[in-house]
């Protein structure tokens, strides 16, 4: 009992913590308490990784460089630069430092190395889900073409192959190769989409006759199998993230790409929003509730066994409030559902989490 009565009292003290935080002006509560006066940009580096160094909430960086005429483009930082952090009148100052450009000398010429700003995100992180890894709508995925076989009887394809498939009824020269993963279901039970994994890449050989096309197998990731779909191929690219926090959106996690049971940082989740309700760049809260507590003779949790047999009249449900564990980043959307990479995370995240402003 007394356990129950001090994790209602921390959640009810979290809540009332949360309330007096909004109540802050942002400049106030921007700067860590903690941290450093100055910082060195090293190889490696990413804007989220410096914003948490000195922000408790890491996603409003622009908003912070947005009040200040030292550094005009936060996107332009550079490993080696020393960002200084001051105040003046209360209020939080950056300035950069930045070295001059090694200079290469050779016999034959005379450059100037030319450095590399540093990314938003880690892209190692994010990049192979950019390539691999697609949402479509299910009755799109039931009409897509796909492999038919060769005229070697194969049962399996990688590079060089030639492939007959089913007509692709379009002129692209470049088409990915892609296989069906999972159904993508929102708690609903609605149908999300198909998550597709890019299995090869192929160009066209020669053009359509007696209903069939022949693709010549290019790059392959995996074998390729008869069945096998085919989507016009898409050069994705790394999208340009401008981080802004959710405000009224709210979604569920709904699943990940690898049916994991548990997720930490820097693993994809996705959600059941579409790109009409967010966008790359997004910053959304991760949010979870323990099981309701039935208050009757004996505090029970519900879930547990014989949890639901003390509900009854003289007894009370009580339901916990959601406290946060982490925060993701969406970095593509689909119609009904978007990819978010764990940006943060105090414990493993897992499908049916809340995700919010964060």
């Amino acid at each position: 009992m007394f356990n129950l009565k001090k994790r209602l009292q921390q959640a009810t003290l979290g809540i009332l913590v949360f309330m007096m935080l909004i109540s802050v002006p942002a400049s106030a509560r921007q700067v860590k308490t903690d941290a450093p006066q100055t910082y060195t940009v090293k190889k490696g580096d990413t804007l989220w990784d410096i914003a948490s160094v000195f922000l408790d909430e890491p996603w409003v960086w622009p908003e912070l460089w947005r009040t200040n005429t030292q550094i005009q483009n936060p996107h332009l930082i550079y490993p080696g630069d020393v960002i200084n952090l001051a105040f003046f009148n209360g209020q939080p100052v950056m300035s950069l430092k930045r070295d001059k450009p090694v200079i290469v000398l050779s016999p034959a010429s005379r450059r100037s190395a030319k450095a590399v700003p540093i990314d938003i995100l880690p892209a190692s992180a994010i990049q192979p889900y950019i390539h691999h890894h697609h949402l479509v709508d299910e009755d799109t995925y039931q009409t897509l073409p796909y492999v038919l076989g060769n005229h070697h009887g194969n049962v399996r394809f990688v590079d060089d192959n030639l492939i007959l498939s089913s007509l692709t009824n379009g002129t692209e020269d470049q088409l990915q190769v892609v296989r069906k993963q999972s159904t993508i279901y929102a708690p609903d039970g609605e149908v999300l989409g198909v998550q597709l994994t890019h299995i090869a890449n192929t160009t066209r050989f020669s053009s359509a006759q007696d209903g069939v096309d022949v693709l010549r197998m290019t790059q392959s990731f995996q074998e390729a199998k008869r069945g096998d779909k085919l989507i016009p191929y898409t050069p994705d690219r790394m999208p340009d993230l401008h981080l802004q926090a959710a405000k009224q959106q709210q979604g569920v996690i709904v699943g990940d790409l690898h049916d994991h049971n548990l997720l930490g940082k820097y693993d994809v989740v996705i959600v059941n929003l579409g790109n009409a309700d967010v966008a790359p760049g997004m910053v959304m809260g991760v949010y979870t509730a323990g099981p309701d507590i039935i208050d009757g003779k004996r505090p029970q949790y519900i879930d547990e066994p014989g949890g639901t047999d003390g509900l009854n009249i003289f007894s009370k449900k009580l339901a916990q409030p959601a406290l946060k564990v982490g925060e993701i980043i969406i970095f593509k959307t689909f119609n009904k559902a978007s990819y978010g990479l764990i940006s943060r995370a105090s414990e493993g995240i897992t499908k049916g989490f809340i995700v919010a402003k964060p």
